[in-house]
């Protein structure tokens, strides 16, 4: 789907907590927490269950009120703008109508917003529904209705997107499929917000890293900069000859290390994504020996303690 809609200046686009706090009762959700969600980069959201994710994305979208603090795009809070569903697509949960079709609850989303019925058509071929448009969505998979929510939030061609755990439920080819279009849209200068629990798969996608715990601001910046560029990465595709290839001209190492399997040093994860994107090798798998993602997410969150 070609992305039609006008390109703005990055304070346009721009997500921002400031010293968000939230308070249900005697629990604090969040707690002073600020973060800056930059253009044209795919920035994940990492924190353990209870950390706080879904409780800031509920606040940015306008669903909750903060107790302190601003949530903002583009400087405004989501009721602030002039058209929501036109400048924030949003997947933050599957509240679907079941004995409703996929067609006629993306032409309720694209009155909603304000688009041509035309779009409908579009975004069903986007993401794979063409063909299941008339059926009920209480009949669909998981992997479905995750479809049908992306379609949703893309509907009225958003110039950010803030997405719930949007990889689950999909298959390889799913991933792979979302994968490139989030890396197309951030290249064009959009803006992509994003929670996941497969740290794999952000390791593979994602350029920035917001980290989370118990509502408090961890860390925050490039990817990159977590994890060493010289770590050894093991990849797992079919596509390994494909890959390797690619991965060649970057300069960096790579050993076969199984029928379908590579390790790969000298490059960060960041390269060998962008690889794999522009050869079109799917990526099963993706781990840094002793300094992966998910090993140094979890120092953040529970850092050793120092024996004196």
């Amino acid at each position: 789907m070609a992305m039609t809609r006008q390109r703005l200046g990055d304070d346009a686009l721009r997500i921002s907590f400031s010293n968000v706090t939230k308070r249900y009762g005697a629990v604090t959700a969040l707690d002073k927490f600020s973060a800056d969600v930059a253009p044209g980069r795919i920035t994940a959201f990492l924190g353990a269950n209870g950390s706080g994710k879904t409780t800031s994305m509920r606040l940015l979208l306008g669903l909750a009120d903060p107790t302190a603090g601003t949530a903002l795009v583009g400087g405004r809070t989501y009721h602030e703008l002039a058209h929501p569903l036109r400048t924030v697509g949003a997947v933050l949960d599957q509240g679907f109508q079941p004995n409703r079709s996929a067609r006629n609850h993306l032409g309720i989303v694209a009155a909603q917003a304000g688009v041509p019925a035309g779009r409908v058509d579009d975004v069903l071929e986007l993401v794979g529904l063409t063909e299941a448009a008339t059926r009920r969505v209480g009949k669909f998979s998981l992997g479905m209705r995750q479809r049908l929510a992306l379609a949703s939030a893309v509907i009225g061609d958003p110039s950010v997107l803030v997405l719930d755990e949007p990889f689950n439920g999909l298959d390889p080819q799913g991933i792979q499929t979302l994968r490139v279009f989030l890396r197309n849209f951030a290249d064009r200068g959009g803006t992509v917000f994003l929670s996941s629990h497969l740290l794999a798969e952000i390791a593979n996608s994602a350029d920035d890293a917001i980290i989370i715990d118990h509502g408090r601001l961890v860390s925050a910046g490039p990817i990159a900069d977590l994890i060493p560029a010289t770590a050894r990465t093991v990849v797992t595709t079919r596509n390994a000859d494909i890959l390797a290839a690619a991965l060649q001209v970057t300069h960096a190492t790579v050993e076969r290390s199984g029928t379908d399997r590579l390790t790969v040093t000298n490059v960060s994860t960041e390269v060998i994504g962008r690889a794999a994107l522009d050869a079109g090798a799917v990526i099963l798998g993706m781990r840094a020996e002793g300094d992966d993602l998910e090993a140094i997410f979890e120092n953040l969150i529970h850092p050793k303690e120092l024996v004196s």
